[in-house]
């Protein structure tokens, strides 16, 4: 077996191919993850609905953790970028960035999305904090607050509509100025939600991190308690996936074993939001987790 040569790769250290490493870690198998740290999961400065974490955690620290705890089981970690993936004979190969090519008789697709968020002055450091991008997640954080909804289009006034279960007070600034259909507008209208067709220039914020409104390019400026993302066309990272063969739906995202998470390509797996399901850090956990457990049965029946 030649240096490059792996039991398991790993494409992706989000929150699933953390946790898958660390699982085939104890079971001591030969498992390569690789990462180029760009992942969703950096961008949230707080998760506050994991089991554990009562005050929050940022995506930030969890990956730090799980890179930590993965290592302590002898997992390899290269910072690099897949760009290709074959299937051959039963032999999986990587190809990176770097030229590097990588072999193995497994591999765990854990790629994720990336969100569509534009150029927007002091947006980054409130995301987590002050504003948010999943009502499942956050929503509870902005009960009975005035909400700014930056966004674009169906997406952006959809997500604001879902919001009026926490708040019936919602600004929706429509960032792209997409028109919207008379029935959403009337939607809209029927939830007392304001529609402000303008860009936005830069966030107001206090300490860097607490939302306070938004500037628009016309120069008004809107205030608000806090902010959410809804501006859509995010990115699913499932290009490997295709060139392994892998079945996905129309919007990208991977189809698997509901049971194995194993795609339909033999020995391809794939965890995490990459996935078609809903996009948590608790379901990318277990995910990973489940995917790991039956990477090991089938690397046992091949042994």
């Amino acid at each position: 077996m030649t240096s490059n040569t792996y039991e398991c790769i790993i494409v992706g250290a989000g929150i699933a191919g953390l946790q898958a490493a660390i699982q085939l870690g104890r079971y001591m198998h030969k498992v390569l993850v690789i990462d180029n740290e760009d992942g969703r999961s950096n961008l949230c400065r707080g998760y506050h609905n994991i089991l554990g974490w009562p005050e929050g955690v940022s995506g930030e620290t969890l990956r730090e953790l799980g890179r930590k705890q993965a290592a302590k089981y002898g997992i390899e970690f290269r910072k690099d970028f897949v760009i290709e993936a074959k299937k051959n004979n039963g032999v999986i190969t990587v190809k990176t960035e770097a030229g590097i090519i990588y072999r193995t008789t497994t591999i765990l697709l854990s790629t994720g999305i990336k969100d569509r968020i534009p150029l927007i002055k002091n947006i980054n450091p409130c995301l987590g904090i002050s504003i948010y991008v999943c009502p499942d997640c956050d929503g509870y954080e902005v009960r009975d607050q005035h909400v700014l909804l930056l966004g674009a289009g169906k997406t952006g006034a959809n997500l604001a509509l879902t919001l009026t279960y926490w708040t019936k007070t919602i600004t929706f600034i429509n960032h792209d100025a997409k028109e919207l259909e008379q029935s959403l507008l009337d939607q809209l209208a029927k939830k007392n939600i304001s529609v402000i067709n303008e860009q936005i220039d830069t966030i107001v914020t206090k300490n860097e991190t607490d939302f306070k409104g938004v500037k628009l390019k016309n120069g008004q400026t809107v205030q608000g308690d806090k902010g959410f993302i809804g501006f859509g066309g995010n990115a699913v990272h499932s290009e490997l996936a295709k060139q392994l063969g892998v079945e996905r739906l129309e919007n990208k995202h991977v189809l698997v074993d509901p049971r194995t998470k194993e795609t339909n390509v033999s020995n391809v797996w794939a965890a995490g939001d990459l996935v078609a399901h809903s996009e948590q850090v608790t379901i990318a956990m277990a995910d990973g987790c489940q995917a790991a457990i039956w990477i090991h049965k089938r690397l046992m029946q091949n042994n």
